[in-house]
Parts: C-alpha cells; structure tokens; sequence
C-alpha cells in the first residue's frame, strides 16, 4: 500500500513539474508569428513610411492645381532735415521732418494653363504612390518568406532535438546493458568502452543542436523584433497546400506578380514623365490678382501734401511661351521617349525572368515532395531492420556493431526526413511568392 501511494506521490510531481515547465513557454504559432512581423518588423515599418511619404506627394496639397496665396507688408520711417525756396520767393526750412509710409498687398496667383503638364505630373505621382504600396508589398513578402525560413529552422532544430535525445537514450540503455553483462561475465569490457563512446558522441551531438536551436529563436525573435531572450515552443504542424498547378500559377505569376506590378507602375510613370515633357513647348496662361492699401504721412513743411491713403484691387492675366530654349525641352522629351522605352523592354526582360523563376521554383517543389516520400520511405525500411537488429541484439544474436549501425540508419534517416518536410515547406512557399499568391493563403 506504501509503494503504491508512493508510485502515486510521485506521479503527482511529476505531472506538476511538466505543466509549470510548459506553461514558461508559449507556444508560437505561425499566425501569431506572421502577426507579430507585420506589426513589429522595422523594415516593413520603414517601407510603411516611405509608402506614407509617397501618398503625402500625390496628395491634392502638392498637385499645383490650387492658387497660390502671398501676402506682404512694409513699414518705413524717413527722417531728414530739408530747406527749400517757394514760388513767391520766401525760403523754408525743417529740422527732423518726418516722411512716413506704410503698404500691405495680398496677391493671388493661379495657372490656367500650362500645357498639361501639371495633370501629368499629378498622375505621375498617384503611380509613385502605387508603386510604393507595391514595394511595400514586395518587403512584406521577402520578411514573411524570411520568417518562415527561420520558424521552420527553429521546427526542425526542435524535433532533431527530441530525434537526437531519443537516441541518447537507447545509447544509454546500451550502455547499462553492456555494463550489467560485463559484470556478469556474459561479454568483454570492449562492448562497455564503444558503448560508453557512443554516449559520449550521442550527447556532443544532441548539446550542439540544443545551441544551435537557442541561436535560431534569437534569429527569430529578431524578425518579429521582440525581446531576444524571449522563450516560446513552435508549432512542428507542417500542412502542404493541395491542389496547385503549374499553368494557374504561371498565369497568376505573370497578373500577380509584384515584381511584374512595379513593371507596369514605371511603364506608367515614364508615359506620363514623357508627355509632361512635351507640355513645355505649349504656353503657360496664368492669372494674377491683388489687394493693396497704402499710407503715408510727412509733416515737412514743404510737401505738397501731409497724408495719403489708397487702396484697392488689381487682377490680370499672362501669357508665358517659351518659343525656344537652346533646344534643352527638347533633348528633355528624347531622352523621356527612350526611358519609357526602355522600360517596355525590361518588361519583357521581367517576364521572361518571372517565367523561369516560377518553373524553376515549381520543379523544385515537386522535387522536394518526392524527395520527402522517399525519404518517409527510407525511415519505415531503416526503422524495421533496427527493430530487428535490436531484437537480436537483446537475444545475443547480434552484436553491438551491428546494433550501434542500425541504429546510425535509423537516426540520419529520420533526420533527413526532418530536413525533407521542411525543405518542400519553403520550396512551396517560395513558388507561391513568384506567383504572386504568399499573402493570399492561410499560414
């Protein structure tokens, strides 16, 4: 009855310690780890500015389509001493006359017309600011392809680890087993001396992949920019998406695409930059409008009159043409036609290189899925001749060679397999991100 409360007590503990040691670790799963990315990443934070900045300019406020609005005033105070000679011949003179003068004017100026230039520019720079969403978009995808590269490394590690701890510990069981023969005569101190190596081994390797797994959360706490010391456990869940095809990911690729987008914002932008261009040999129109009020004063004797007041409106309209500039307008408009060519032709150059980075990144997906089979293949055949060979291993049949290599197998196969599932994992993430499709499936 005591061994009994005894096995219960320590079950008890046992169970207690595991849920208080989980519970100091969160578990991190992908969504939450894409969230945290997208809100704390500072690179996506800086292309979010540059983005803000971009919107700032295509704003009405920096069109030129609204008049501008100038105002002035002035103030003078001019003292001398002045003498002078009437008509009638008499002779007068001050001391410290004073002249003084006041003005202020509020003066309106707007274009009419200049050419059309000022509606180019303003498109030019509504595709600026769609262009960087664009970029935006491009370093959003290359910091959740980054992310998943490191939180999948992060899967990896933690399973190699409980692999590797696995196999320490058959390694171990070896070793009592070598130990308990050896004491009782049944085999030489050889097997306890290979048993007691491959221990040694075993651990060297498990404790270089436990610091190998702590420097990769510090990587990946550093993409979510947060606290690098922070402890979490991964979601190992890996899902691969079913039904994907290759031509519906080229046709996508070559609509979706955000490298393909950009493409067609600068083809954009160079059009209207080359018909801005040619506005310049068109005349400028623009009207003028003022209010002005005048004062001043003089208590000098001899001016004809000792205070004036006026005020008043004022408004016109000008004409600008540029008849000829030493032909710079023109050498403008050349070299605008042969940027937005160029432009067309790097979207050819683009769409050749999106064509093969999809089938390049397609073929290595199916690549790797075949590669992950035969690899779940390899762990099922290599884990059936270690359970053989560890059967008559126990019976004597087999010595510990030969166990300690199918064990070996057993341990480079299953980690492969490891490798394999994450390695499709990436390599079907990255087809989705030359296809334009990263940010439309859920992770």
């Amino acid at each position: 009855m005591k061994y009994i409360n005894m096995r219960l007590l320590v079950f008890l503990l046992f169970t207690l310690f595991f849920f208080e040691a989980n519970a100091q670790y969160e578990v991190l799963t992908k969504e939450e780890a894409v969230r945290l990315t997208l809100i704390n990443n500072l690179g996506i934070q800086i292309s979010e500015n540059n983005a803000q900045i971009a919107e700032n300019n295509a704003g009405i406020l920096n069109s030129g389509y609204l008049p501008t609005v100038t105002g002035n005033g002035s103030a003078s105070i001019d003292r001398r001493n002045t003498e002078g000679e009437l008509a009638d011949g008499t002779t007068r003179s001050a001391e410290g006359a004073e002249t003084r003068s006041y003005s202020a004017s509020v003066n309106v100026n707007y274009i009419l017309f200049d050419g059309l230039g000022r509606l180019y520019n303003y498109k030019s720079l509504k595709e600026q600011s769609e262009l960087s969403e664009l970029q935006v978009r491009e370093t959003i995808e290359n910091t959740i392809l980054q992310l998943f590269s490191v939180y999948y490394e992060v899967a990896r590690l933690e399973e190699n680890n409980n692999i590797l701890s696995e196999a320490l510990n058959i390694s171990k069981e070896r070793l009592q087993r070598a130990q308990y023969q050896f004491d009782y005569g049944q085999n030489t101190g050889l097997d306890v001396l290979n048993a007691e190596v491959d221990v040694n081994t075993d651990s060297i390797n498990l404790l270089n992949s436990q610091q190998q797994l702590r420097n990769t959360k510090r990587d990946l706490n550093l993409v979510m920019n947060r606290e690098l010391s922070t402890s979490f456990k991964i979601d190992t869940l890996v899902s691969f998406i079913p039904g994907l095809q290759m031509e519906e990911m080229y046709r996508n690729a070559r609509e979706n695409n955000v490298v393909v987008k950009q493409m067609e914002k600068n083809i954009n932008i160079s059009e209207y930059n080359y018909k801005a261009n040619k506005s310049n040999f068109l005349p400028t129109i623009g009207l003028t409008g003022s209010y002005g009020w005048n004062e001043s004063a003089n208590n000098s004797p001899l001016a004809f009159t000792v205070q004036t007041t006026s005020s008043g409106l004022s408004a016109g309209l000008n004409l600008t043409w540029n008849l000829f500039d030493g032909g710079r307008t023109l050498t403008a408009v050349k070299n605008a036609k042969i940027t937005y060519e160029n432009q067309e032709l790097f979207k050819e150059q683009i769409l050749l290189e999106v064509e093969r980075d999809i089938k390049n990144a397609w073929e290595t997906y199916m690549n790797a899925l075949y590669v992950l089979q035969a690899q779940e293949k390899n762990v099922t055949t290599n884990l059936n001749n270690f359970n053989r060979t560890e059967e008559r291993y126990k019976i004597g049949r087999s010595n510990s060679i030969e166990f300690r290599q199918a064990q070996i197998n057993l341990l480079n196969a299953t980690l492969s397999k490891n490798q394999a599932k994450y390695t499709a994992k990436l390599a079907e993430l990255q087809a989705l991100q030359v296809s334009g499709q990263l940010l439309n499936i859920h992770f």
